[in-house]
């Protein structure tokens, strides 16, 4: 029997309306029919697009939602079924490590307050004394020292808060954790920092994880088991390494299309997978197949009408689509959607404004008929005008400061004639007085 088994699992929040009372008008679909077994000391894969239902489904296992249909059963106990005091007691069994580290720390405790809270709850140590002990053994198997017991979150950095949160996981002594996008806000080197502690974990501990990414590199890397899931359903199921050669699903496909190769060779001859139109909304999921409205291989029958199941076509590999076989065979064609090579696409994006990669050369306007003599001859016509027209301008504006000229000339003049006319008046005018 497997450590921990869903079946049929959903997870729906009603939709309300009103003014003076709420009435439930619909329900999002955010997690619609779940069913997957996790194997002891074994890391399951959860990736998807965001708004799948990945975190709403790792939140429904440890009961922080309500489910609203289905079993989560744990070492043979349903955890929906639980009272919420026995649940309480259980959840020492299950922990998870959330996304962002800062928002699940309590900012005004320190680190020793925090991750003593929970050996509080559970009755574990008998001294604070025997606490602090155990405390400062799971920071050094974390990586950090035991000065952080007296520090407050906000002094550490992204990835060593993302340590605490696995630290305050591992003090409890889980079977299983459920590791929500634990790298996704930390740098690439501080991602390999903390998948190779994961892993390093695992193996000392026997520890059972489930993790949620976006990162289908990381979810390779860490996984042995990997499950795609889409608007709130699980698509397909396989091994690592057998997903990720033979992908069956078409959503799959599209999504394994988008990783890129580091061999420059397999990238320029890689095809991407576009797919057509929106995701739908989970408040209103679309008949039949979830992902008909968007799969390049749909078809006119059963997609639209028959909702598939997870059917095992061997070795572990669950698909649930009408027409896998088929696509894989290569008997069905594809009818929507477009398929781009990588190297194209990756020149697309990086086109300079104006330019349209791949696309057809600018066109030539080819020469009039006609003598180029006489085209010469033309172009040559409106310069000869333009050029006399200038000097017609400037001989005017010679013109006219000319005239200027000869009028202040003539002024001075004027004036030192009735100069010479005032003296001898003048000197008359002295003689009679």
């Amino acid at each position: 029997m497997s450590l921990l088994e869903l079946d049929g699992v959903k997870v729906h929040f009603p939709v309300k309306k009103g003014i003076f009372y709420d009435r439930t008008v619909g329900h999002v679909h955010a997690v619609d029919g779940v069913s997957l077994k996790v194997e002891a000391g074994q890391t399951y894969g959860l990736v998807g697009e965001s708004g799948c239902g990945k975190t709403t489904l790792g939140r429904a296992v440890l009961r922080l939602v309500d489910i609203t249909e289905g079993e989560v059963v744990l070492d043979g106990t349903d955890l929906a079924k639980l009272p919420d005091e026995e649940m309480r007691r259980f959840r020492r069994r299950l922990q998870m490590v959330f996304q962002d580290p800062l928002g699940s720390l309590n900012p005004r405790q320190n680190i020793e307050s925090i991750l003593t809270e929970g050996m509080l709850a559970h009755g574990i140590g008998a001294s604070q004394e025997e606490r602090r002990e155990k405390i400062k053994a799971i920071l050094a198997k974390v990586g950090l020292p035991a000065n952080a017991l007296s520090r407050y979150p906000h002094e550490f950095s992204g990835g060593q808060r993302q340590r605490i949160g696995i630290a305050r996981a591992l003090v409890l002594e889980p079977d299983v954790i459920i590791c929500d996008e634990p790298v996704s806000a930390l740098d690439v080197s501080i991602q390999a920092q903390v998948i190779n502690l994961l892993e390093e974990l695992q193996e000392e501990l026997g520890l059972t994880y489930v993790v949620i990414a976006h990162d289908l590199a990381v979810v390779r890397h860490i996984s042995d088991v990997i499950g795609v899931m889409y608007l709130g359903a699980l698509v397909e199921e396989a091994p690592s390494d057998a997903l990720y050669a033979e992908p069956r699903h078409p959503y799959t496909k599209a999504l394994m299309s988008a990783v890129p190769v580091p061999d420059p060779d397999v990238e320029d001859r890689r095809e991407r997978i576009l797919l057509t139109g929106d995701l739908p909304s989970p408040a209103n999921p679309p008949t039949g197949c979830r992902f008909h409205t968007r799969c390049p291989w749909v078809q006119d029958t059963l997609c639209a009408t028959e909702r598939p199941e997870l059917t095992d076509i061997g070795g572990g590999h669950r698909v649930a689509c009408h027409y896998a076989a088929e696509i894989a065979a290569g008997t069905v064609r594809r009818t929507t959607g477009e398929v781009v090579s990588a190297a194209r696409e990756n020149v697309a994006d990086h086109a300079p404004a104006g330019e349209t990669p791949g696309g057809p050369e600018p066109v030539k306007v080819p020469e009039q008929p006609g003598s180029p003599e006489k085209t010469d001859e033309a172009d040559e016509a409106p310069e000869a005008e333009k050029a006399s027209e200038v000097e017609e301008a400037s001989e005017d504006v010679k013109a006219s400061e000319a005239e200027k000229a000869s009028e202040a000339e003539k002024a001075s003049e004027a004036e030192k004639a009735s100069e010479v006319d005032e003296a001898p008046e003048a000197e008359k005018a002295e003689k009679t007085s």
